[in-house]
């Protein structure tokens, strides 16, 4: 199994998982040009994409879901609420609905839901499993659940968010209601919230390690290394994921 990023954070999102003759994207925040420039870094076109899975209805997720989806045939996962925030006319392209709490395939991949307190209708992140290795994404969560927690601590892979230092983001430019939803339990992680969760994990297990949606206004790489580093010694390569590159392919052997 191996994945990659297009690109991770407020200006735009997108993840390939790949594993045999199956390779599906977790959200399309870009435009359909963007995406197809994107793509070939990675070596791929739209017409390689299984299918587009998304995980919420913001635009930093979604932008080129429909668009891209529409152009090039494929088929898009989605939860109930999250179709119903978009009111896109479900004739146009095949939609299939997913329960947040029922594990599902597209090809060769086992894809489990993990329902996340974000403020979208009905947002869920996800698990991916081959007959070899587990894949974590999480990204855009607002606080930690046991469930959370659960999920996530056997993962061979993970591609998790830390998107603000508290200090920086009460000390910046946004307004106050942002801050607080920025830092309220259904917005984002902030960078120790990151490091409680990635003590928790099987270090042992753990290949790759990816470290993304890292606010370009309210973080900063060197807070993020001084929170997670120290907790994640002996888990493996760890990676910072970017804007405007994201990452490339990572292996998990």
């Amino acid at each position: 199994m191996r994945f990659a990023s297009l690109g991770s954070g407020s200006k735009g999102n997108a993840t390939l998982v790949e594993w045999r003759d199956t390779c599906v994207m977790i959200d399309c925040g870009f435009s359909i040009r963007d995406t197809t420039q994107r793509l070939a870094k990675l070596g791929k076109t739209p017409d390689n994409l299984d299918a587009i899975l998304v995980t919420h209805e913001h635009s930093d997720h979604w932008k080129g879901v429909v668009p891209l989806a529409a152009r090039h045939s494929i088929d898009v996962y989605v939860t109930a609420g999250c179709l119903r925030s978009r009111k896109v006319d479900e004739k146009q392209f095949p939609f299939h609905i997913i329960d947040s709490h029922t594990p599902f395939q597209i090809g060769d991949l086992q894809i489990t839901p993990v329902p996340v307190p974000h403020d979208a209708r009905e947002p869920v992140q996800f698990v991916f499993n081959s007959d070899r290795h587990q894949l974590g994404i999480l990204t855009d969560v607002g606080s930690l659940t046991p469930h959370i927690e659960t999920a996530y601590a056997s993962c061979d892979g993970l591609l998790i968010e830390a998107n603000h230092d508290l200090d920086m983001l009460y000390a910046g430019s946004y307004p106050e209601f942002l801050k607080d939803r920025v830092a309220g339990p259904w917005g984002h992680l902030n960078n120790h919230q990151t490091a409680k969760l990635l003590s928790g994990i099987d270090r042992q297990r753990m290949q790759q390690l990816v470290i993304g949606h890292i606010s370009e206004k309210n973080n900063s790489l060197e807070r993020v290394k001084s929170a997670v580093e120290a907790v994640v010694d002996g888990c493996g390569n760890l990676h910072y994921a970017c804007q405007q590159q994201g990452f490339d392919w990572l292996e998990l052997s």
